[in-house]
């Protein structure tokens, strides 16, 4: 699998694969809070990985940027279940 690419400008974390490209797009909030509100994976690689890279990605960005993440999107909700280490920069849900 291609490396997770941030890309600030477009507020997007990207894989860049043969199908397509998989996103996790997000917003900057108030309070240095990432709200993490889409991620798609082109339906061929679905299943492979590239969802948990992105947020995981994600996540270790917030971390070393002192942000905090709001998990508007259900997928990072869902990967959030398993985990729980990571609640302690989650604020409240959307």
């Amino acid at each position: 699998m291609n490396a997770v690419e941030h890309v600030p400008a477009e507020k997007r974390f990207v894989v860049r694969l043969e199908s397509g490209e998989a996103e996790l797009t997000y917003l900057e909030r108030s309070g240095r809070v990432l709200d993490l509100f889409h991620t798609f994976v082109p339906p061929e690689a679905r299943g492979q990985g590239v969802g948990e890279v992105l947020v995981e990605r994600a996540f270790a960005h917030a971390r070393e940027n002192g942000n905090r993440i709001r998990a508007s999107c259900p997928f990072v909700r869902n990967w959030l279940e398993d985990h729980p280490e990571q609640a302690e920069i989650v604020v409240s849900p959307a």
